[in-house]
């Protein structure tokens, strides 16, 4: 027995309140492989890297991308929907030319019954379902072979493109007290993040957001730590305030998107309406347009935001913007009726009444 078999009383006290921690100084030897890799600038710069391939223009690249919203929102016929669109290499969204391939469509919060009915729904009445359309009600959680699963699946289908997890909650692995919730958020998903960038496929996840105010940036609104949004290549969040609903991503290899959407009952559809900025300005001016048109009396920025359900800093800046373009009129010193009810507005001095954005001169 050599020396190093033998334990100071110290080193065994240590032991049995830690456990042999300690990093061993061989480890590095026997595994070179787990040595980093550096790369110079220059050489890094002489390297040629195929360019990032996108599923969903705009929204949906390679990696994994989350996809987050409220229960029942819509998120899994959004979900469904791209898997047919991609599937057909056909538009999503209305307007957005999915690249074609092979799919996945992991339900895994349904039964063959309800995807059979959903997609007959989405189906156009003589499109015969794509063959390239993959689907499973049940899948294996990621600690218990769920990745290497879809790694499998990627690897043995040819034009594998798109692989869609719906949702999270069902695929991680079971929450354990001693996890430190960063850590088992991170882990949830970076396996699933590995698989679409070793094999260069996009991975849809579909998650739940957590109740948050109005103000909150709707990125902060995924469920869970941050150690979700980190572990993605994309974050989108599907949303829904008193101005309708609202669809954002934000990612490594995407612009940030934040677009408009409405969702058609009927088709069972979400369409893009537009850039949620314009979208959003013209339905504010219709809200306080309707607060003035109905009003008995010359009304306050702070009465109109109120009466339209809007911010105060919007209405603020609309209406200063309605002014000059005609659309309401200053009655007196910081109130406002609609360029319709000339009724409301108070005699000026000399019986002159105010009819723009700024007092008449004399």
């Amino acid at each position: 027995m050599t020396h190093n078999a033998f334990l100071s009383l110290d080193e065994a006290e240590e032991r049995a309140r830690f456990g042999d921690w300690r990093p061993q100084a061989s480890q590095a030897a026997r595994s070179p492989a787990s040595a980093p890799v550096i790369v110079s600038a220059p050489d890094l710069m002489a390297r040629t890297f195929a360019p990032i391939s996108y599923v969903v223009p705009e929204i949906i690249a390679e990696g994994l991308t989350i996809l987050a919203g409220r229960p029942k929102i819509g998120k899994s016929w959004l979900a469904y929907d791209i898997a047919l669109s991609v599937a057909q290499g056909e538009t999503c969204l209305g307007r957005l030319r999915c690249a074609q391939g092979a799919v996945l469509y992991l339900a895994l919060e349904d039964n063959e019954r309800r995807l059979q009915s959903r997609l007959r729904k989405l189906l156009i009445a003589s499109d015969p379902p794509p063959i390239s359309l993959h689907m499973a009600t049940a899948w294996p959680r990621a600690n218990e072979g769920g990745i290497e699963a879809i790694r499998s699946w990627i690897r043995n289908t040819p034009d594998a493109r798109l692989v869609i997890v719906d949702v999270l909650q069902m695929f991680r692995p079971a929450a354990s007290a001693r996890d430190m919730p960063y850590e088992a958020d991170y882990q949830a998903i970076k396996g699933l993040q590995s698989v679409a960038s070793e094999e260069r496929v996009a991975i849809l996840v579909v998650h739940h957001t957590r109740k948050a105010g109005s103000d909150v940036d709707p990125f902060e609104k995924v469920s869970g730590t941050l150690g979700l949004s980190g572990a993605a290549d994309t974050v989108a969040i599907l949303d829904r305030d008193s101005q309708g609903a609202t669809l954002y991503a934000r990612g490594r290899d995407i612009q940030e998107v934040e677009k408009a959407v409405f969702f058609d009952k009927i088709l069972c559809k979400w369409t893009i309406q537009g850039d949620a900025i314009d979208v959003r300005r013209t339905d504010e001016r219709s809200s306080i347009l309707d607060v003035l048109l109905s009003a008995t009396e010359p009304m306050a920025p702070r009465e109109i935001a109120i009466g339209a359900d809007m911010p105060r800093n919007n209405v603020d800046q609309l209406l200063f913007k309605m002014a000059r373009a005609g659309e309401v009129i200053r009655a007196g010193r910081g109130h406002y009726v609609h360029a319709e009810r000339t009724d409301l507005m108070p005699l000026h001095k000399n019986d002159k009444k105010i009819r723009s954005g700024r007092d008449d001169e004399s």
